[in-house]
This record gives C-alpha cells, sequence and structure tokens, in this order.
C-alpha cells in the first residue's frame, strides 16, 4: 500500500485502541498519532487554567495560546513533556465534556491531518468519519463497559493509583454517554468500517486482526489495477 498508508482505529474508552493501534503501525513500519492524548492535553491545559467547558471567547482566547507538538520526547504540551499528568482519573473524568465542544474539535483537526500527509495509524472516537474520512482502512474496536472498565482499572491500580472499580465504571458510562451524544463528531461506526469486539481477545490477536483486513485491502486494491 506504500508509506501514505492511513489507519483509522475509532471506538470508546477502553476498547483498546491506543494498545492496538501501536501495535499496528509498528507492524506497518508507520507513525502511531495517540489522539486521545491531544484531547487530553487540552482538557488538563483549560481545566488547569479554571476554564470550564464552555464556549465563549475566553476559551477561544486560551486555545489560542495553546501549542502541542510531537516529539522524541512524546507530546509537549506548551513546550514542556505532559506525561502522565493527562493520564489521571480526574483528566478521564472531564475529557470528554471538553473533546465534545466544536472549537476544541476545530483546533485539532488541522493538527491531526498534518500528521497523517505521510501516512500513518491514528486512534480516536472519530478518525473514520471526520478526521480522515478517505482512510485506507477503517476500524472500530469495542467490547463491553464492564470488560473496558476493568482494564482501566488494572492500568490505573499498575500506576499507583487509589481508585475504586465502581468509580471506574461510572466514569466509562458517562464517557460513552457524551460521546455518543454529543452534536460535533459523536462517536460512530463509519459505514464502511469493520467492526472487531475485543471482549475475548488480547491486544496482539486484535492487531493481528486488523493487520489481515489492511492484507485483504491491499490484495483487492492491486486485483482492481
Amino acid at each position: 500500500m506504500g508509506v501514505s498508508i492511513i489507519v483509522a482505529i475509532d471506538g470508546p474508552a477502553g476498547a483498546g485502541k491506543s494498545t492496538v493501534a501501536r501495535l499496528v503501525a509498528q507492524r506497518l513500519g508507520v507513525p502511531y498519532l495517540d489522539t486521545g492524548a491531544l484531547y487530553r492535553a487540552i482538557a488538563f491545559f483549560l481545566d488547569s487554567r479554571n476554564i470550564p467547558p464552555v464556549e465563549n471567547t475566553v476559551l477561544t482566547d486560551a486555545l489560542s495560546t495553546l501549542s502541542i507538538e510531537f516529539s522524541d520526547r512524546g507530546l509537549l504540551l506548551n513546550g514542556e513533556e505532559a506525561g502522565s499528568r493527562i493520564r489521571s482519573p480526574h483528566v478521564d473524568s472531564i475529557v470528554s465534556q471538553y473533546s465534545a465542544l466544536p472549537m476544541v474539535r476545530r483546533r485539532l483537526l488541522s493538527i491531526q491531518r498534518d500528521q497523517g500527509k505521510k501516512g500513518l495509524v491514528a486512534d480516536g472516537r472519530d478518525m473514520g468519519t471526520v478526521v480522515f474520512p478517505d482512510a485506507t482502512v477503517k476500524i472500530f474496536l469495542t467490547a463491553s463497559d464492564a470488560v473496558r472498565a476493568r482494564r482501566r482499572y488494572l492500568e490505573l491500580r499498575a500506576r499507583g493509583e487509589n481508585v475504586a472499580f465502581d468509580d471506574v465504571l461510572d466514569v466509562i458510562r458517562r464517557r460513552d454517554r457524551i460521546d455518543a451524544e454529543r452534536t460535533s463528531a459523536p462517536l460512530k461506526k463509519a459505514d464502511d468500517a469493520v467492526e472487531i469486539n475485543t471482549d475475548g481477545l488480547t491486544a496482539e490477536e486484535a492487531a493481528r486482526e486488523i493487520l489481515m483486513h489492511i492484507e485483504r485491502r491491499a490484495a483487492e486494491s492491486e486485483a482492481h489495477q
């Protein structure tokens, strides 16, 4: 397929998108775009300045001062490494509120598309429907809310966070509701996306299944040339 391949992986929180997308990107030898980190960075940035998720001139001015870059050190927020600050349970609980705002989504759209000019694997909520509607392959990863909450719970506990499973499950369900009901780029499966349920799959197994779909698409493209 060449270096311009774009693989768009969408799905709800905890479906395994980031881990699987990284594996697929490694196998293909193309960059991985962590769009969830972008939205987390914006949520962290605005919340730390006591700017609520409401569209107004204050939000517009704040977004105009925001700088997000990718480097060998990871995601840089106004020149500083974002690191684990954007992965806290608090950011988990607020990110969907900020990412639902059209102003925020417009701010990140050009950043994401610029990253895709030479090919990549991107995961998020609207990669296949809005950001990369002409993606080479579109995948919709899903899993039950209990399984997704369990994965997130174990991840947080491994990082030393003192969280309760029921609280994590509540956050997952709240994020699902906000992501599905927002007016700007709601979470939904693209018409031409392949749906993969990861309830019983490891990340490696899900990645292999996606790679098989990519190989199949490549073979179909060659057959039509």
